[in-house]
C-alpha cells in the first residue's frame, strides 16, 4: 500500500516567527520524551523475555514428596509451637487436611490469606500495592550476552537450549566501536596550526558571503541573518573564540547598514487581515523579521557579558574562562557602537540599561568604553529624547548604588546639550529658512495672476513654518528642562547626603557648568552649602577650588540681579593660593586660572583696586615657585589684570602710595596695604632659565604696551591663561636648556640657580638701598636659601 501523504504542510518563516521560543521547546521536550519512553518500553520487554528464558533453563522438575519434606522441614518449628492439639479437631477436619497436603497447590498457597485460590485480581487496587508486591533484585553482575539454540523435544515438553557467547567476540566488538570512536590519529603542531588555519579561513569567506549577500539585497535575503546569528554558537573549540568575535561585529556592522531610519512599530490585528501589495507584504516580512533578528542578536550580547560576569561556564565548555572577557569586550564594543548609531531604532532603551551598569565596571577599559560612547551620544543628540533616556538611568542608577560609584558617570553630564545658544543653532539647522523670490524676480519670470498666487502661497509657508518652529522649539525646551531637573536633583542629593564622596568635585563642576540654567530662587541656599564645604576642613585643595569656581559661575549670570558680597570666596582663595603643588604638573593651577577669570576680570565692576593690587603681588610671588607653565599662565593672568585694572601700576613704581608697610602673610587682600610694595618678583623672571616666562617678565616690566619692542608675540597676546598653559605644559612640550649670555659652570649636571639670578639680585639690591624701598620678609628668607638650592640641569 502506498504511504499517505501528510497533509500538514511545513510552517512559513512568518509563522516560525509568530511561534514563540517556549512552545519550540516544549514541542522538542515532548518529541524526546515519547521517543525515550518508546524505547524504554522496548527494552524492558527484551529484558523479561531473556529472564523467562533463563528462569525455564534453570528450572528442574521436583518431585512432589520431596517438595513436602522441604517444607515440613522448614516449618517444623512453627507447626510444633502453633498447631493445635489433634483431640480438639474432629475427624472430618483432619480427613480434610490430609487430603489438602496430597494437592500440589496447597503447598504453594499462603495459608494466613482467608481468600480463595482463583480470586480474581482487584480492580481498585493501588499503584503503590503492586509495586509493594514486586519482589527485590540486588544489583548483580553484568547480564552476559547468549546465543539461543534450537530447543529439545521430550517427554516433559520443550526444552530451550542457549549458551554463553565467547569471550573473543565481545573483545572483538568493544575494539571496533573504538575504533569507530576515534578514527582520526593525532595530529603534530604544525599540522594543527595549519588545519585551524584553514578552518578559520573557511569560516571568514562563509561570513563574508553572507554578510554581502545581505548587503546586497536585505529584503530578499533577511533569512541569511539567521543563518549568520546561528555562527555565535560555534561549537570547534579551535576557531570558536575568533568566529564569534567575527560574527559579533560583522552582524553590528550589517545592522548598522540595512536599519531603517525610523522606528518599526508591530502591527495591529486589523492591518495583518487586510489584504495588500505584494510590494507592502514584502516589506513587511522583512522589517519583522529584521526587528526579531536583532532582538536575538541583543539577547545574544547580553548573555555573553552575564557569562563573563557570573564567571560561568557552558555545557559544552568550548570558550575557556580567559576567553571570554575577550568576548565581553567584543560585545561592550558593539552595543556602545549601536547605542551611538541608532538612537532611533527599537530596543534603544534596553541598551541604555545594559550600558549605564558598565560604566561603573571594575575593567577601566570596559568603563571608558561606555563612558566614551554616552558622551558621544550626548553631543550628537539634537533632539533630546535618547539623552533623556540616558539621564534617567544614570540617576537612578548613581541612587541605586548609594553613590559609591565611578565619577566618570557624573562627568558625562558635561557633555549635554542643553544651552540656550545650542538650542537656537539647533532649531536653526532643523528648520532651514526657505529663500522666497523678490520682487523684481517675480515681475521678471512671473505673471500678474502668477504673482498674486505667489504672494498668497508664500504667506501661507510662513505661518506653517512659524507654526512649526514654535512646535520644535517648544518640545525641545520641554525635553531639556526635564533632563536638567534629573541632573540637579541628582547633584543635590549628592550634597545633602554624600559630601564626602569621591563624587563631589564633579558635582561642583557640573553646577558651574550649568549655574546659568539655575532658578535664582536657590542661590542663596547653593553659596550657603559651598561656604559650609570649604569651612568643614574635610575636602580636598581641589574640591574647595570648585567650589569656588561654583559659587563665582552662579554669581556671574542670574546672580548680578542679587545683592551677594562673595567676599569670604575672595580670602579664602587669597589665603590658599601657596598650597599649590609646585613640584609636579597637575590640574589645581588650571582650576586656579579659571576662577581668577571668573573673579576678577569678569566681575571688574565689583572687584575694588586693593584687592586687585594684592592679587597681582601674590601671584607674581607664586610664578616664583612653580614650574614654568604654571608661570607662563600666572604671568598671562597678571597681564589681563593689569590691562583691566589700569591703576594697578603703581606696583612698578619704587614710590609708596599712601600709609603703612606691605603685609604679605596677612590673609586679608583689601588689607594687606599692597599699594607699598613693588614687583620685585619680575626682575628675578627676567633671568629664568625658560625663554618665555622671560619675555612675560620683560613684558611685564615694561607695562604691558601692546605695541613696540617689548610687546608680546602674537601667538602669546591672542591666547588666554588656560591655554598658554596647557600649550607649554610638559606633557606636550620638551623645551630645550636655555640661551642666555651666562655661562653657569657645570659639574655632573648639576648648577646653582645663584649663578644665572646673581647679576640680578646685585643690581636689585643697590637699587633698593639707595631708594626708600623696604625689603620684604618673604625676599630676605629667599636671598638667603637661594645659594644653597641645587636645581639637576634640563
Amino acid at each position: 500500500m502506498k504511504a499517505r501523504k501528510s497533509k500538514k504542510r511545513a510552517p512559513s518563516f512568518r509563522k516560525l516567527l509568530k511561534t514563540s521560543k517556549v512552545k519550540l521547546d516544549n514541542k522538542l521536550k515532548n518529541k524526546q520524551y515519547k521517543q525515550q519512553s518508546t524505547a524504554k518500553k522496548y527494552r524492558k520487554e527484551q529484558r523479561k523475555l531473556r529472564q523467562a528464558v533463563k528462569d525455564v533453563v534453570s528450572k528442574k522438575p521436583v518431585p512432589l514428596e520431596d517438595g513436602k519434606h522441604i517444607l515440613r522441614a522448614q516449618r517444623t518449628e512453627e507447626e510444633e509451637e502453633e498447631a493445635l492439639p489433634l483431640d480438639m479437631m474432629d475427624e472430618d477436619d483432619l480427613q480434610l487436611l490430609k487430603d489438602l497436603g496430597q494437592v500440589p497447590s496447597f503447598l504453594t498457597r499462603d495459608l494466613s490469606s482467608s481468600e480463595p485460590v482463583h480470586i480474581k485480581k482487584r480492580k481498585q487496587e493501588s499503584v503503590i500495592d503492586k509495586y509493594e508486591k514486586v519482589p527485590r533484585r540486588l544489583q548483580t553482575e553484568p547480564e552476559k550476552e547468549v546465543i539461543h539454540l534450537l530447543p529439545i523435544k521430550d517427554k516433559c515438553g520443550i526444552i530451550p537450549q542457549t549458551r554463553e557467547k565467547p569471550e573473543e567476540e565481545q573483545e572483538e566488538m568493544e575494539f571496533e566501536e573504538v575504533v569507530t570512536e576515534d578514527p582520526l590519529p593525532k595530529l603534530t603542531t604544525e599540522e594543527y596550526i595549519i588545519e585551524r588555519r584553514r578552518k578559520l579561513q573557511e569560516k571568514k569567506i562563509h561570513i563574508a558571503a553572507l554578510a554581502s549577500a545581505i548587503l546586497s539585497d536585505p529584503e530578499s535575503n533577511i533569512k541569511k541573518l539567521k543563518e549568520l546569528r546561528a555562527m555565535l554558537m560555534e561549537q570547534d573549540p579551535d576557531v570558536a573564540v575568533i568566529v564569534r568575535k567575527l560574527v559579533m561585529v560583522s552582524l553590528m556592522e550589517l545592522f548598522k547598514d540595512i536599519t531603517p531610519s525610523y522606528k518599526i512599530r508591530p502591527l495591529t490585528e486589523t492591518e495583518k487581515a487586510s489584504k495588500v501589495r505584494k510590494e507592502t507584504q514584502k516589506l513587511r516580512e522583512f522589517e519583522e523579521g529584521l526587528v526579531s533578528q536583532y532582538k536575538f542578536y541583543l539577547e545574544n550580547l547580553e548573555q555573553v557579558i552575564k557569562d563573563w560576569k557570573q564567571r560561568k561556564l557552558k555545557k559544552s565548555n568550548v570558550v575557556s574562562l580567559k576567553a571570554y572577557k575577550g568576548l565581553a569586550e567584543v560585545a561592550v564594543k558593539s552595543l556602545c557602537e549601536l547605542l551611538v548609531a541608532l538612537p532611533h531604532f527599537n530596543f534603544h532603551n534596553n541598551i541604555i540599561v545594559l550600558i549605564v551598569p558598565l560604566m561603573n565596571d571594575k575593567s577601566k577599559l570596559i568603563s571608558e568604553m561606555c563612558c566614551e560612547a554616552v558622551q558621544k551620544l550626548f553631543k550628537q543628540d539634537k533632539l533630546g529624547h535618547a539623552s533623556l533616556g540616558v539621564v534617567k538611568v544614570i540617576s537612578g542608577f548613581v541612587k541605586s548604588q548609594n553613590y559609591v560609584v565611578r565619577p566618570e558617570l557624573l562627568k558625562s553630564f558635561l557633555y549635554l546639550r542643553i544651552k540656550e545658544i545650542e538650542v537656537k543653532k539647533d532649531t536653526e539647522d532643523i528648520n532651514a529658512p526657505k529663500k522666497f523670490m523678490s520682487y523684481k524676480e517675480k515681475r521678471k519670470s512671473l505673471s500678474r495672476m502668477q504673482r498674486k498666487w505667489k504672494k498668497a502661497e508664500e504667506k501661507l509657508e510662513r505661518e506653517l513654518r512659524e507654526a512649526e518652529a514654535s512646535e520644535s522649539t517648544e518640545k525641545k525646551m520641554k525635553l531639556h528642562t526635564e533632563m536638567l531637573n534629573m541632573v540637579f536633583v541628582t547633584y543635590f542629593r549628592i550634597l545633602k547626603k554624600a559630601q564626602r564622596s569621591p563624587l563631589l568635585p564633579a558635582v561642583l563642576e557640573g553646577l558651574a557648568k550649568f549655574a546659568h540654567l539655575i532658578n535664582v530662587e536657590f542661590f542663596d541656599d547653593l553659596l550657603v552649602v559651598l561656604h559650609t564645604l570649604i569651612e568643614s576642613g574635610e575636602l580636598s585643595y581641589r574640591e574647595c577650588l570648585h567650589c569656588v569656581h561654583t559659587a563665582f559661575h552662579i554669581l556671574s549670570g542670574q546672580g548680578d540681579v542679587l545683592n551677594i558680597d562673595p567676599m569670604k570666596f575672595y580670602t579664602h582663595l587669597y589665603k590658599t593660593l601657596f598650597k599649590l603643588h609646585a613640584g609636579a604638573t597637575n590640574e589645581d593651577v588650571e582650576i586656579v586660572l579659571q576662577c581668577l577669570d571668573v573673579m576678577l576680570t569678569k566681575r571688574r565692576k565689583q572687584v575694588s583696586q586693593q584687592r586687585a593690587l594684592a592679587f597681582i603681588k601674590r601671584l607674581c610671588t607664586l610664578a616664583l615657585h612653580v614650574l614654568p607653565n604654571s608661570s607662563i599662565g600666572i604671568l598671562a593672568t597678571n597681564r589681563v589684570l593689569m590691562h583691566t585694572f589700569p591703576k594697578t601700576d603703581l606696583l612698578l613704581d619704587n614710590e609708596s602710595q599712601g600709609s603703612g608697610i606691605f603685609l604679605p602673610e596677612l590673609d586679608e587682600p583689601e588689607y594687606c596695604n599692597a599699594q607699598n610694595t613693588a614687583l620685585w618678583e619680575l626682575h628675578a623672571l627676567r633671568r629664568h632659565y625658560h625663554p618665555v616666562v622671560r619675555r612675560f617678565a620683560s613684558h611685564l616690566i615694561a607695562g604691558a604696551p601692546s605695541e613696540g619692542s617689548e610687546a608680546l608675540r602674537p601667538d602669546l597676546s591672542r591666547r588666554s591663561a588656560t591655554e598658554l598653559f596647557e600649550t607649554y605644559s610638559m606633557k606636550t612640550m620638551a623645551f630645550n636648556p636655555p640661551v642666555t649670555s651666562v655661562n653657569p659652570p657645570k659639574k655632573d649636571k648639576i648648577f646653582h640657580v645663584d649663578s644665572y639670578l646673581n647679576e640680578d639680585l646685585s643690581q636689585l639690591i643697590t637699587h633698593c638701598n639707595e631708594t626708600t624701598i623696604q625689603l620684604p620678609l618673604d625676599f630676605t628668607r629667599y636671598l638667603k636659601t637661594i645659594s644653597t638650592v641645587n636645581v639637576k640641569g634640563s
